[in-house]
Parts: structure tokens; sequence; C-alpha cells
């Protein structure tokens, strides 16, 4: 089993920035892919970045390509979402996933890459006001 817990969540100004971070225990070695998605009241689960653990890969969403970055440490074991230039629109409950490989098969990184995610945290909330 692989547990994460994501932090770092909270509210901001519209233009600042939050650092979230999503400690990753258990069974980490069978985890290579950590992700980054979000889900807005009434709205799709959206994700965002994905990190592969061993080749050093990242892969974004359009929508936030240059200015959300993940990242990670400790073999993986901590991966980060840098997300500056906040909007209003990025107010959303913020989820830190798992998965044994990044589903590159499934193509660029998109809202399906999901299924492929067993592991999940509870979430953290990102609130931006303007």
């Amino acid at each position: 089993q692989v547990q994460l817990v994501e932090s770092g969540g909270g509210s901001v100004q519209a233009g600042g920035s939050l650092r979230l971070s999503c400690v990753v225990s258990g069974s980490i070695y069978s985890v290579n892919c950590k992700a980054w998605f979000r889900q807005a009241p009434g709205k799709e689960r959206e994700a965002l970045a994905a990190i592969n653990t061993g080749a050093p890969a990242t892969y974004y969403a359009d929508a936030i390509k240059g200015r959300f970055t993940i990242s990670q440490e400790n073999a993986g074991n901590t991966v980060f979402l840098q997300m500056n230039s906040l909007k209003p629109e990025d107010t959303a409950i913020y989820y830190c996933a798992a998965a044994p490989l990044c589903p590159r098969w499934l193509g660029p990184l998109s809202d399906g890459w999901a299924t492929d995610f067993g592991y999940w945290g509870q979430g953290t909330q990102v609130t931006v006001f303007s």
C-alpha cells in the first residue's frame, strides 16, 4: 500500500504563489509516477502535472504550463507543486496521486491519466481571491 498526504494549501490573493507538498509513504518503490490533479466545485477532475521518479521527466497540462512546476526530492518520497501567478479560477481541491508508471501510452498528460492512478491523497484546498 501507498499513502499520500498533501499539505500547503490555503488562501492567497490573485497573483500570489503557493507551494504544495505531497509526502509518499509505504510501498514507495512500487510507484514511479506522481501527479497533481485538482477538482473545482461542479467541475470534472483535472490533470495538472506529473513526474517520473526514475528517468526524470515531467508532464504538464497546457492550462497551467509556465505557471506551475512539479518537482521531487528524496527519490520521489516528496513531490511538490509550485504554483505562481495564481488566478481565482485556480481555486479547487488539489490532489496528489501515484501510479506504477506515468501512462504515456494514453498520450500527452490529460484528465484520462487519472484512471491509471490507484493511490490518492485526501486533498488540500486552494482558494485564490481577487
